[in-house]
């Protein structure tokens, strides 16, 4: 199976698109740093916000899960998939071409 250029794929998919397509409503924004209850765990109401997302950096972290990474990953996580096929269905969810990596 070919490889994927997940950098280009990164720079092509945005954070802020994987967070609407898992339903991430930020309780509070600090500029590029969102808080919020974390989409891949059940939240536990209250006021505590262990879910941080840095638009900017493409970055995230859950305090309460421990995951962390950039969109992919994110991706991964809530889909249960390893990171070359949850890139591949993300690609398809979004109606995007898999940038594929054809080096041989």
């Amino acid at each position: 199976m070919p490889g994927i250029d997940v950098d280009r794929l990164r720079c092509e998919i945005r954070m802020v698109e994987v967070l609407d397509l898992l339903g991430f409503e930020p309780a509070r924004r600090t500029q590029d740093q969102w808080y919020g209850h974390c989409p891949l765990h059940d939240a536990s109401p209250g006021r505590n916000l262990p879910f941080s997302v840095n638009v900017a950096s493409e970055r995230y972290c859950c305090h309460k899960c421990h995951s962390r990474g950039h969109q992919l990953e994110l991706w991964a996580a809530f889909t249960h998939l390893a990171l070359h096929p949850a890139a591949i269905h993300l690609c398809h969810t979004l109606g995007r071409e898999v940038p594929w990596v054809r080096r041989w």
